[in-house]
């Protein structure tokens, strides 16, 4: 499949004005024929994209209720854990920085850490994590985050499998004590299909803001999507639970996977002057229980 990507690469070209004034955004990709590559229509319960006067408009709007939940949290002290998970290329930046663009950096951060070092490789396993956790009144935004332990260490044999199993055996208490504490823990997963993650990818080859994007880890997971499959259903069917439940988010329009992913995080909670209105609930037909998408 990686040599038929790049062979592809060679007869696509990107419509640059398509991208629009946010560069994050879905250009669209243009083959030989000069017909749009439409691969985010594969198992979307859509037939058009957000429009980009809807989705600013609601964007804006859910911002300013991210706010006013964060003036609450900054007033009653409250502690916030978000995870975004998801495949290479399922959109969970862009998300975080549609939740971040306008919050007080004081009070909400993002944390996305690197490989490990030699030290932290041989301390327990959820330790360079915990010196991340919110104090009171913070928020803090998970580009990946333990779960790479279940997903792309486990799939690509960056641990071992007794490393694995004790991860599966423990996160659930890990996260048992987090909530217990006072912390919040919101695990998004961002689920994107194959063709359209393969869209991406080449995007991404092609055009120069992007390249940085594309590492060599993300073009070899192209040959393991059946068991990427396996390690994320396995991981929604040990980890999803009732404290700290699973939500995937269908992104193949990343306009609606980033609204309903605001949507979704506002809904949880009560705060001063939350305008339900603009909150309202998130779409059933993006937004699913974890253990439930197991085999969609």
């Amino acid at each position: 499949m990686l040599r038929d990507v790049r062979e592809y690469i060679d007869r696509l070209e990107i419509d640059g004005h398509s991208v629009g004034e946010d560069h994050d955004d879905d250009p669209v990709l243009i083959d030989a024929f000069g017909r749009a590559v439409d691969t985010w229509r594969e198992n979307y319960p859509y037939d058009e994209r957000m429009p980009r006067e809807e989705y600013d408009e609601t964007k804006y709007l859910l911002q300013v209720e991210l706010l006013k939940l964060q003036n609450s949290i900054s007033d009653t002290g409250s502690r916030h854990v978000i995870l975004f998970e998801g495949r290479d290329a399922a959109g969970k930046g862009g998300t975080i920085k549609r939740f971040m663009e306008h919050l007080n950096p004081r009070y909400a951060r993002t944390v996305a850490l690197a490989k490990p070092s030699d030290r932290e490789a041989h301390q327990w396993y959820f330790q360079r994590y915990v010196q991340h956790l919110p104090t009171a009144g913070e928020m803090v935004l998970f580009d990946r985050s333990w779960y790479n332990r279940a997903g792309v260490e486990q799939v690509m044999g960056f641990c071992s499998p007794e490393q694995y199993e004790q991860f599966m055996r423990q996160v659930p208490l890990f996260e048992e004590m987090l909530v217990e504490s006072g912390i919040t823990v919101t695990k998004f997963w961002f689920s994107v299909t194959q063709a359209e993650q393969r869209t991406r990818f080449i995007i991404r080859q092609v055009d120069p803001v992007r390249q940085w994007k594309l590492s060599p880890m993300d073009l070899q997971s192209l040959d393991k999507w059946d068991d990427y499959t396996a390690a994320k259903e396995a991981m929604f069917l040990r980890t999803d639970s009732d404290l700290a439940p699973w939500i995937t988010i269908k992104s193949n329009d990343k306009k609606r996977a980033r609204i309903n992913a605001m949507r979704y995080f506002l809904s949880r909670f009560e705060y001063e002057g939350k305008d339900e209105k603009v909150v309202g609930q998130p779409d059933p037909l993006i937004v699913k229980r974890g253990r439930d998408a197991v085999g969609d």
